[in-house]
């Protein structure tokens, strides 16, 4: 989107941000950082303006991932409002509509605000605030922050820092420029505490996330002179480890920091699949400036970013890793 159609498109969101009177904000099913940090984040400036709104989690997304439990969760729903119908639906980092399993949501007529940073965001919203440009959506919401005249309380700063911290991997990302330390500068005199914010998120590790690490390492395969690693977390080794789904964030950085690697793939098995969804999601990192991960998750119907992306597969091993194989070599 130009420049110009982020000005107007802000001026929207806005807009509508101060006039409408009740709001319901979700995002993307799994919720990593910056989903649950803009989550929490939006709804405390909603609820600092006055205005009559809840935040909705999907109840299959519980327990949410160890490293953020020490996040507070104000105003939380796990089922659509029955007053649905008359709140605006703010959705946060979700590049597409159906990456929320709550039909509710997705109801012809809908009134949806749309704020993302995803590059492949389908646009599905009544007003649509995507701006590829920013580091993450916690970012947007930052400078939202500023248009609407919102002072951060401690809670507002530490939920946007920590969107901003683990979607730019710990400043260590291409998507980090010097707004987001600008960005972090102004959070941080708001009130965050950045070491503690760093031992909640990276250092406060449970023993059974890090025997499925263990596990994760030892399934490492590589092809093609190594530029394709592959691990392959099966529900055995959830059982083994003790673990459970959500501690299997994060492995998939391990696998894209080894040498030689240019795009590295986690496939996990789904414990609780009851629900018809494909058996197994694939977690997708670039290491190589030349691949888009996210064009390789947009052929199998995922999506994400150039170095961040995802989707669901029911695939065979032998047809995934012959599949990642022909989208890698495609790339190079």
């Amino acid at each position: 989107m130009a420049e110009d159609g982020h000005r107007s498109s802000r001026e929207l969101v806005l807009s509508e941000l101060r006039r409408a009177p009740k709001f319901v904000v979700i995002s993307h099913e799994h919720p990593d950082g910056d989903a649950l940090g803009s989550l929490i984040a939006m709804q405390e400036m909603l609820t600092g303006l006055g205005k009559d709104s809840v935040m909705f989690i999907d109840p299959g997304d519980f327990p949410l991932p160890h490293e953020y439990s020490f996040l507070p969760l104000p105003k939380l729903i796990d089922a659509p409002p029955d007053d649905v119908e008359k709140r605006t639906i703010l959705f946060l980092d979700c590049g597409n509509v159906e990456r929320t399993p709550a039909e509710a949501f997705q109801r012809p007529g809908a009134h949806i605000i749309n704020i993302d940073h995803h590059h492949d965001n389908t646009h599905f919203g009544t007003i649509n605030h995507v701006q590829p440009d920013a580091s993450c959506t916690a970012e947007i919401l930052w400078d939202l922050m500023h248009g609407l005249e919102v002072t951060p309380t401690p809670r507002i700063a530490e939920a946007l820092y920590v969107g901003l911290v683990t979607d730019t991997g710990r400043f260590m990302y291409e998507n980090t420029t010097a707004r987001a330390h600008q960005m972090a500068a102004e959070l941080i005199e708001a009130g965050v505490d950045v070491h503690a914010v760093y031992r909640r998120v990276y250092e406060d590790v449970p023993g059974e996330k890090l025997a499925l690490l263990a596990r994760g390492l030892a399934n490492i395969e590589r092809y093609d002179d190594g530029r394709l690693t592959v691990s392959t977390l099966s529900a055995r080794d959830f059982d083994a480890a003790g673990a459970v789904e959500s501690y299997s964030e994060g492995l998939v950085d391990h696998l894209r920091a080894l040498q030689g690697t240019a795009v590295a793939a986690l496939v996990r098995e789904r414990l609780h699949n009851g629900d018809g969804r494909p058996a197994h999601k694939v977690s997708l990192r670039a290491s190589d400036a030349r691949v888009d991960v996210s064009q390789i998750a947009r052929v199998q119907g995922g999506g994400g970013h150039r170095q961040a992306a995802g989707f669901d597969t029911a695939m065979s091993h032998e047809e995934l890793v012959s599949f990642l194989r022909e989208q890698l070599a495609a790339q190079l």
